[in-house]
């Protein structure tokens, strides 16, 4: 996937609000998703890219700003709080426990924030994607976690041809529990 492709994919008004926003991007790997991101959020905003592997990200011309952190995001608690936003792009089918992380994650964010999920829309698991959340299943699994706001955004093949990718903006509620 072309960085353009991966803004449009995961472009919504909401990440263009006049604030410096503060993001993680959660398995980022080769960052496409967080440059992507980087492009859409206001002047001043940052995306903390963290994965568990070394974060190399090539600089690409952004209105915000990118920091990379090495960390398993999942084992480990992080060294961030009060975020705007957390984005996931192919990275939540490799948590096992989804309800979980979904409420530690949550933990993370501002009152009000959003998760921006990409995944492929599938149930069938394989080895690159051994926990898969197809649209429906995700909607499932937000919404018994309290997070009724659940809006898809885009959708488009996959160049594995198996499943298309979806993304989806799910906003937090306004208050914590």
């Amino acid at each position: 996937m072309e960085l353009q492709e991966a803004i449009a994919l995961i472009q919504h008004d909401s990440l263009s609000q006049p604030y410096h926003a503060a993001w993680a991007d959660l398995g980022c790997g080769s960052g496409l998703f967080s440059q992507a991101l980087a492009r859409l959020l206001a002047p001043g905003g940052v995306v903390h890219a963290i994965d568990r592997e070394p974060v190399d990200i090539q600089p690409v011309t952004s209105k915000a700003s990118i920091r990379t952190l090495q960390l398993d995001f999942v084992a480990n608690e992080w060294p961030l709080q009060d975020l705007d936003g957390i984005l996931m792009a192919n990275s939540l089918h490799y948590v096992s426990d989804q309800p979980g992380f979904i409420r530690k994650a949550g933990r993370y964010l501002k009152p009000g924030g959003h998760f921006l999920v990409v995944e492929y829309d599938t149930d069938q698991a394989n080895r690159w994607v051994p926990y898969p959340l197809s649209y429906l299943k995700l909607i499932r699994l937000f919404s018994r976690e309290g997070y009724t706001a659940i809006t898809r955004l885009q959708e488009r093949p996959s160049v594995y041809g198996r499943a298309n990718l979806y993304a989806v903006l799910i906003t937090s509620p306004d208050h914590k529990n």
